[in-house]
């Protein structure tokens, strides 16, 4: 199998590969934020939540299911920040998906990816990281919500954790849009070989 890819484009392809599972994982894993309440650890992601309480009719009192889960709809979603969190970093994510998938096809087939091509796709992992980073950055708006404030003791607001920490699949999602954003834009520029000139 012949690949359109320089040695350098090996490289972009595999670090394209971890940046987009790093940021994919992150964004669908619920450990964005991390509080208690009820003496149960309680998680929140942009579109998901582990642990949340429901009313017991036997017992006829409220108790915490531990257990994840999405939303039941789309308006359920605490905040309109992480709504719009969750719509922007999704399709950064699908972005950063798209292009690594494609750079590596690019390893098994000959003329799959030029250097035209390589920028391009750089140019689309750049601005996938920049939506996800940008959704990274509306998610601390949405800490203000009723939800959040429970978990964090009352004491949370915008960018103002109250008792409540940032769990790792934050870290994780906007560790993979960096480096989509500085080092796989950097490496897409070498990675396409230079097309053949054939006489006509």
């Amino acid at each position: 199998m012949a690949s359109s890819l320089t040695c350098t484009g090996v490289i972009w392809a595999l670090l394209s590969l971890l940046c987009a599972a790093a940021s994919c994982v992150g964004f669908f894993m619920p450990y964005w934020l991390l509080g208690t309440q009820m003496d149960k650890p309680v998680s929140f992601g942009t579109f998901r939540r582990c642990s949340y309480p429901v009313r017991d009719e036997e017992r006829q009192a409220t108790v915490m299911l531990e257990q994840c889960g999405r939303y039941a709809s789309f308006l359920g979603i605490p905040s309109l920040e992480w709504r719009i969190c969750t719509v922007v970093t999704g399709v950064g994510c699908g972005l950063l998906l798209l292009v690594a998938l494609t750079a590596l096809m690019g390893c098994c087939i000959s003329d799959l990816i030029s250097r035209t091509i390589g920028r391009v796709a750089g140019g689309i992992q750049f601005v996938g990281g920049l939506l996800i980073g940008s959704g990274c950055a509306l998610y601390p708006l949405g800490w203000d919500s009723e939800e959040v404030q429970q978990t964090c003791n009352n004491s949370s607001s915008q960018f103002q954790l109250g008792s409540c920490q940032i769990g790792w699949a934050y870290y994780c999602t906007g560790a993979g849009a960096a480096g989509a954003m500085l080092l796989c834009t950097w490496l897409s520029c070498f990675a396409g070989k230079r097309q053949k000139q054939y006489p006509y």
